[in-house]
């Protein structure tokens, strides 16, 4: 589409100066929590607000921070009301590019998305910020800033800035962060840095006036717009030795709470939602051995989709959404997920979060 639009960021500026009240948001992944960083005060996000805070004093300025590590747009898209956008932001980073690389739906999910963010009522302005693997270089900024382009959304490249003058010599790796992924202080000072410095130089420019560009239609197929996830405070499945979670989430943080737990081999549980997209939220835990199950679909008992309950990394349980049903008709389904069989007792139960649906 066109070149980048500043209109909403620079009407968000011209409110802050005019001593405003604004809430600055940060969505995301693990970065975007602060993983890595000493103290939350030394993320990245924390440094941006901040910077709010510094070029303009007369405003007052609310910060909201919706990262959750090892989550991708997919669950972004489903999750962005309750942790961003009910607090009714009015700038937000957005920042999935790193995790987003096995989300094979990334394009179309991120899109929904930008459109579910920049058609809240309160008109946020967005950032687009594209982390990087700091071994290889990797990043989703491309598929990002397709979208990012096409909605003349500004983005911040931490591979083309950061991540280049790390190979020139001027940092190591291990200056910048110790796993090759999550930035210690050093790195998010760098990155902070780098989103400052667009703010700073559409805030040299904020009197210049700019007109809005329109919202255009989608680039992709667009499904996932309006996503909803499903817990159990929003639907009521079948349950056949599954209960449901009665603890409460102390925050977005909290996170598995408000789902189902199965304890036993040939508990199940039983869904009917109306969707043509649909995608399952259960938890991979480092609590090894774990039961895990068995999903079928409207009945399809010859192909079934295993949902393996272990994890075979170390950072910490996993959100992980695995889906069912993209672009199907439009319809009512069924979802059956039962217990597997285990070959020893005792083993962590099968934890699901949700169902996600669109």
């Amino acid at each position: 589409m066109g070149q980048i639009n500043f209109a909403r960021l620079k009407r968000c500026m011209s409110r802050a100066k005019q001593g405003g009240e604004l809430t600055i948001g940060f969505f995301g992944g693990s970065i975007t929590q602060d993983c890595a960083a000493s103290v939350h005060r030394n993320c990245y996000a924390c440094r941006v607000f901040r910077w709010w805070e510094s070029a303009f004093p007369e405003a007052r300025f609310h910060y909201v921070n919706g990262g959750i590590g090892g989550t991708s747009s997919h669950f972004g898209v489903a999750r962005a009301a309750p942790d961003l956008l009910m607090y009714q932001p009015d700038f937000v980073v957005v920042d999935f590019s790193v995790n987003d690389i096995e989300n094979e739906l990334r394009q179309e999910t991120y899109e929904g998305l930008l459109r579910r963010i920049l058609s809240w009522p309160s008109a946020p302005a967005i950032v687009l910020l594209n982390n990087v693997y700091y071994d290889t270089g990797y990043s989703d900024q491309d598929c990002h800033n397709e979208l990012g382009n096409w909605y003349s959304l500004p983005h911040v490249s931490i591979r083309d800035t950061v991540y280049r003058r790390m190979l020139a010599g001027e940092f190591t790796r291990t200056q910048l962060t110790a796993d090759g992924l999550h930035p210690n202080d050093l790195g998010h000072e760098l990155i902070a840095a780098e989103i400052a410095a667009l703010l700073e130089r559409v805030k040299a420019q904020m009197e210049v006036s700019e007109e809005e560009a329109p919202l255009p239609v989608p680039m992709t197929a667009n499904a996932y717009e309006y996503a909803r996830r499903l817990t159990i405070r929003e639907v009521s499945p079948v349950l056949s030795g599954f209960r449901a979670d009665s603890e409460e989430k102390s925050g977005h943080l909290d996170c598995f709470k408000n789902g189902w737990i199965g304890h036993r081999p040939g508990d199940s549980i039983q869904f009917a939602v109306e969707a043509s997209c649909i995608a399952v939220q259960y938890r991979k835990t480092i609590q090894r051995p774990a039961l895990s199950a068995e999903l079928v679909s409207d009945g399809d008992t010859g192909h079934p989709v295993f949902l393996d309950g272990n994890f075979h990394e170390d950072w910490g349980d996993c959100l992980f959404l695995e889906p069912v049903l993209h672009h199907g008709l439009f319809g009512k389904h069924t979802i059956k997920i039962t217990v597997t069989d285990a070959p020893a007792e005792n083993l962590t139960p099968f934890y699901l979060l949700s169902l996600i649906i669109a």
